[in-house]
């Protein structure tokens, strides 16, 4: 069932999801897209609404910390300097009718139409669009390898790598020892990309967060939770 976009007075759009495995009506405010609802399918948009507005104070009071999360976001022009781990952004004005973008060893190249100012909606997308692809790259070429490394200098064992465009997560392991990593690792310094990899593999161990899991970190990176709380300070969808 598509999504259902609501106008709620003094909060916005709200954006309400139908989901057959949601119990509750649950209310989260998203960097990008805003107030989100899920809700189950047995339950109406009506009633929905109305617990929107039950909780309206409460919307209000963490907005403007969504908004402020937001405005970090980067708004790539001719002047950003903006690296992944391989490659250089640069980003030019050209005599084309469309954007234009080139992936090579070293750089990512992107050349917009001269009659387009850089900010505008479309050519920022092509440009995260095209960083992504080159991001994708870059996880394929050393992720899988880096955990290899990680996991014969550690003595883990894990089944396959899969690298993710997740919107949420850095990392993740299955009940089968397959580890999924984002591709937007690709962002980060190389410790806590390495910090989001041992994590990873420590589950192949220690399936939860308990006292085991942490003291098993802890045994390979030392303070671990410091790790933990840097990584905190990115973002998978601001950056």
């Amino acid at each position: 069932m598509p999504d259902k976009i609501i106008h709620v007075d003094g909060i916005g759009e709200v954006v309400f999801k139908k989901n057959h495995r949601s119990k509750n009506v649950s209310i989260a405010l998203r960097p990008l897209k805003g107030v989100v609802v899920t809700m189950p399918k047995y339950v109406t948009y009506k009633q929905a609404f109305k617990i929107v507005q039950k909780r309206r104070s409460w919307i209000l009071e963490h907005l403007p910390k969504i908004e402020q999360i937001e405005n970090k976001a980067t708004t790539f022009t001719e002047d950003t300097n903006f690296n992944t781990k391989f490659r250089k952004l640069i980003v030019h004005k050209d005599q084309t009718d469309k954007v234009i973008a080139n992936i090579s060893s070293s750089t990512v190249k992107i050349a917009y139409p001269e009659n387009y100012p850089v900010e505008h909606p479309e050519i920022q997308q092509h440009i995260k669009t095209t960083l992504t692809r080159a991001l994708r790259l870059e996880a394929k070429e050393y992720l899988p390898n880096r955990t290899s490394e990680l996991a014969r200098k550690h003595h883990f064992q894990f089944n396959r790598v899969y690298i993710k465009n997740a919107k949420t997560l850095w990392g993740s392991c299955s009940g089968r020892n397959n580890i999924n990593l984002n591709l937007h690792l690709m962002r980060l310094p190389d410790h806590l990309i390495d910090y989001v990899i041992i994590h990873e593999l420590c589950h192949t161990r220690e399936k939860n967060h308990g006292k085991p899991f942490w003291s098993l970190m802890d045994s390979i990176l030392g303070d671990a939770k410091k790790l933990a709380k840097e990584l905190r300070t990115y973002s998978i969808q601001i950056y």
